[in-house]
Parts: structure tokens; sequence; C-alpha cells
């Protein structure tokens, strides 16, 4: 994981939607579920029209989202993981990402 220092925000174009805030405790939407694919050497997400292949660090993040962690406590075992301070902004990202695809509720 990309442990640098994230981007300022960009300002807002008209007609797009603001950043959604993020669950206190974020899990997978039902509609979802993660599953390490042998033949493609990584975790993919599964959904009803497809599947998304994830690379590492992304995964790790998603594996994390069961709703019963708090996004401090994913950062910090994260940091732990894979050995870097300061990726809170790059797990939020990705969070606000899942969240904008309908994987993160």
């Amino acid at each position: 994981m990309n442990a640098g220092a994230s981007s300022p925000a960009s300002p807002a174009v008209p007609g797009e939607q603001a950043p959604q805030t993020l669950p206190a405790l974020p899990k997978l939407s039902r509609l979802y579920r993660m599953q390490y694919e042998k033949v493609q050497s990584a975790w993919v997400l599964l959904y009803p029209e497809g599947m998304v292949k994830l690379n590492d660090s992304s995964a790790e993040i998603l594996r994390r989202c069961n709703g019963e962690r708090s996004i401090d406590a994913i950062v910090a075992d994260l940091e732990i993981l894979f050995n870097a301070k300061g990726i809170a902004p790059q797990v939020r990202d990705l969070l606000h990402e899942g969240m904008r695809r309908g994987w993160i509720v």
C-alpha cells in the first residue's frame, strides 16, 4: 500500500455529488461477496452481474469491512500488516469509492 501523502481536495464540480459520510462501522453490501480465486491468485468481489478483481491492499481493506470494526481500527490493523504509517487517507479513499459503487454500506 502506498503510504504517500494524499492530494488536496479538488473543488466541487457543478452536478457532481458531494462525498458521502462514511459509516462508523463499514460493511460490504449484501449484494457483494468476497472470495479468493486460486486461478487468478487474487481476491475478487462477486456480485450478480459479474466480479471485480481486487489488488492486495484493496482486498485487505474490504476484508475488514464486516460491520464490527471502525475505520480507525481497520487503519490501525492495516498499518501493522503493511508496516506503514499514515495510510488513513488511502483507506478512506477506497471506502468512499466503495460507497459510490455500492460495495460499502
